[in-house]
């Protein structure tokens, strides 16, 4: 289920299996017994269900009344007039007997858990007025609270909170999930995510043709390069790293570093002369050559055996590193640009842009933090002003010709052709100097081994997580490289190719 769709998609889900014979009402039924049931597991002793004016609301009444029938004291309180109630949720609300209450902050005195079915996935405007007001209320009572679909003030495509949003203990949603159970903030409203099965056949999928994925190995594993028994280190590819000056030789070693981890067969850290020593003293397994300047750099990379090269970490900001880049980009290999490398090209991306989509399917990914995505792509970001981070991602990758790794604790993979990947696996001690130096390391070792670069930058950026996972409180970049060698084995055991 890596499949992520947006509310207008779960609309089109919804229709394609009522076309398909399955009547709404059913759906809805079996949405409110599913959250019926996530309510049963905490064995509460009294429940409020605070319905709002649509489908998330007809849900919340088939939820009281399977309560209800549970023998569980239930009350139910609704925004808005059950007259105006619509469809399915009309006839859902028709077989509730109990009372309904009007929606007043006061009306959650004594419920021990909430069910949070007021608004769902669809809203797309801030809240305000009574609404608003039952939010606020909702969390400040102090119990548990399970939300329908999504917490209300949630919205299911971008993630983003419109105004003020409940915050769950669990949620309970349906078919698949939404954008906005993994990107932040709204994930950190969603508690555990539970999807339900309610009768939509998976076949609809065929149909919508989903670009949005959470990142797991499922999307990825097919293209992941195991190491095969007759292979070697040079069939495993060769990822050069283009170190800094003297001072500023950390990076480019930690990227070093990882990519060899990743499994690339080999790799060397370009280095300015004066960074030699310093360099060659702090590498082992990385081996190390003297370039200065993009002539030399030309030079090295002319050796076709070299098909993956790092800039960025520790490179500085300037036409020097904007040389380098250019320099890069103008050979057969893979390319991942990070850091200076984008900075670099702040106020004249087009050269960059234009170097990139003249390189046609060779593979290109840029790597940028939100301070570095905004100073690349102004224009783009602008234009997306108001746009979710997937959006804003895609509009940089069509605009750049490259795969766009938008880093974060939800971040974002998305290339030209529309696909997107959003990641919900990093712990927040990956926020660290040199971790974003590590995970260009990752990108390029897998890059190396000749993984597409959607792929390898979604696998890299998951591996990413589950180091930091691995490595644990208290984590430094260093220990990034050593951690992934326990996450391969448990992913290759996974995978079923080892031991």
């Amino acid at each position: 289920m890596i499949e992520l769709l947006t509310t207008a998609e779960m609309a089109k889900a919804d229709r394609l299996a009522i076309a398909g014979g399955t009547p709404g009402i059913r759906l809805m039924d079996n949405a409110g017994r599913a959250v019926a049931d996530a309510v049963t597991r905490h064995s509460p002793g009294s429940v409020c269900v605070v319905a709002g004016p649509g489908n998330n609301g007809g849900d919340g009444f088939v939820c009281a009344r399977i309560l209800s029938e549970r023998g569980y004291p239930v009350r139910l309180i609704l925004l808005g007039d059950r007259d105006k109630l619509k469809g399915d949720a009309a006839e859902a609300s028709q077989r509730w007997s109990g009372p309904v209450e009007p929606a007043t902050p006061g009306g959650l005195a004594g419920a021990e858990l909430i069910v949070d079915a007021l608004f769902g996935a669809g809203l797309d405007r801030p809240l305000s007025g009574p609404g608003l007001a039952m939010i606020q209320a909702i969390n400040g009572a102090n119990v548990p609270v399970v939300a329908v679909d999504l917490p209300s003030g949630i919205n299911g495509t971008s993630g983003a909170a419109m105004g003020a949003a409940v915050r769950a203990s669990e949620t309970v949603t349906f078919f698949r999930r939404k954008p906005g159970h993994v990107l932040l903030p709204g994930r950190l409203h969603c508690g555990p995510v539970e999807v339900a099965d309610i009768g939509i056949p998976s076949g609809v999928l065929r149909d919508i043709a989903p670009r949005i994925f959470a990142n797991a190995p499922s999307l990825w594993a097919d293209q992941f390069p195991v190491p095969q028994p007759g292979g070697h280190k040079y069939r495993r590819g060769h990822a050069v790293v283009v170190s800094g000056d003297q001072s500023h030789t950390g990076a480019a070693r930690l990227a070093a570093r990882g990519a060899l981890r990743a499994g690339a067969g080999l790799v060397t850290l370009a280095s300015p002369r004066e960074a030699l020593a310093v360099n060659a003293a702090a590498s082992l397994a990385v081996m190390v050559r003297p370039v200065d300047g993009a002539a030399e750099l030309s030079g090295l990379l002319a050796d076709a055996r070299l098909n993956t090269v790092v800039l960025g970490p520790g490179g500085g900001v300037g036409s020097a590193t904007r040389d380098l880049v250019l320099a890069a980009l103008a050979g057969n290999r893979a390319v991942v640009l990070d850091a200076d490398a984008l900075t670099s090209f702040a106020d004249v991306p087009e050269p960059l842009f234009a170097a990139i989509k003249a390189r046609g399917p060779l593979p290109t990914v840029l790597t940028p933090h939100e301070g570095e995505f905004a100073r690349l792509f102004n224009s783009a970001a602008q234009a997306a002003d108001n746009a979710s981070k997937y959006e804003r991602a895609r509009v940089a990758s069509v605009a750049s010709g490259a795969v766009v790794l938008l880093k974060g604790s939800d971040t974002v993979v998305a290339e030209p052709g529309g696909r997107v990947s959003i990641t919900d696996n990093a712990p927040p001690w990956l926020a660290t100097a040199g971790s974003g130096d590590v995970l260009a390391g990752f990108i390029a070792g897998l890059l190396a081994q000749s993984m597409p670069a959607f792929e390898a930058a979604s696998a890299a950026t998951w591996l990413h997580g589950e180091t930091g996972s691995e490595a644990g409180p208290g984590l430094i970049a260093e220990d990034l490289p050593d951690a992934l060698r326990t996450v391969y084995r448990r992913l290759f055991v996974d995978l079923g190719v080892w031991p």
